[in-house]
């Protein structure tokens, strides 16, 4: 019986934590080829550690001149080129001349060449077979653009606004110009349609003034055609006040608006 009972206690009994410990790492039995410097597989396959150089990691100060960069060339410097080296051609822009706007043409004639040749170095005349105004771009001229921008410039003349006014469209690039008719929004005819044009000019032009300086827009118009030059947003209010005016509202609810209107504007600016 002693030896029974001392064999029992000698043997070990396996527990349920013995299966979690990980295999001998001398032992061949793992669930995996164990990988280790200078050992080979049982394919024998030798895995070698792969050596890879340190980053080097450096600060560049950007607060040095251009004479003090540690760059190794200096950035070039290239002039622009010129419409002539990059090969562009003479173009032209004709604008025509309605009957109702030949006096005032002629009158403002020297006002409203004088941006185009001094600042743009456009040619400009006037061809009076064809009664249009010709524009075209000339070697001295730095921006082809500036054609374009000139044609949008006597176009706004020829449908009515000032020269002081359709000036602006050669200084700023956010200026647009919008026409539309009476019969676009209400089909009127006979004292309808003049009274209608009555409504938005006001009397001596209270209303069209009062629109103008509410929205920061300029209006021009001729018969029963409508144009307002301005900025998108702006063009934006002020073709809803003349169409409300259109559709019959009275000019005193349109100046309710306008003052709504234009306090907003201040208080964005």
């Amino acid at each position: 019986m002693d030896a029974l009972s001392r064999k029992a206690i000698d043997t070990p009994v396996p527990m349920d934590d013995d299966l979690d410990e990980p295999a001998d790492e001398g032992g061949k039995g793992g669930y995996g080829p164990i990988r280790r410097k200078g050992e080979a597989s049982e394919s024998g396959i030798i895995f070698q550690p792969a050596e890879v150089e340190d980053v080097v990691i450096e600060t560049v100060d950007e607060t040095k001149g251009e004479g003090e960069s540690d760059m190794p060339y200096s950035k070039p410097q290239f002039p622009a080129l010129t419409p002539k080296e990059q090969g562009v051609k003479k173009q032209m822009r004709r604008v025509p001349v309605p009957p109702h706007r030949m006096t005032p043409l002629k009158a403002s004639w020297v006002q409203l060449i004088d941006p185009i040749v001094e600042h743009m170095k456009l040619q400009v005349r006037m061809n009076t077979k064809r009664r249009a105004v010709e524009i075209r771009n000339s070697e001295h001229t730095p921006d082809i653009g500036y054609l374009q921008k000139a044609a949008d410039y006597m176009k706004a003349f020829m449908l009515g606004f000032d020269q002081a006014d359709a000036v602006a469209l050669l200084r700023l690039d956010d200026l647009f110009i919008q026409s539309f008719e009476v019969k676009d929004v209400k089909r009127l005819q006979g004292d309808h349609l003049s009274r209608c044009i009555g409504r938005i000019a006001g009397k001596d032009g209270k209303t069209k003034y009062a629109i103008e300086n509410a929205t920061r827009t300029r209006i021009s118009l001729c018969e029963d055609k409508i144009h307002i030059l301005g900025s998108f947003a702006n063009i934006k209010l002020a073709r809803d006040s003349i169409c409300n005016l259109i559709l019959g509202s009275a000019p005193g609810k349109v100046y309710t608006k306008l003052r709504t209107v234009s306090k907003r504007l201040q208080e964005r600016i």
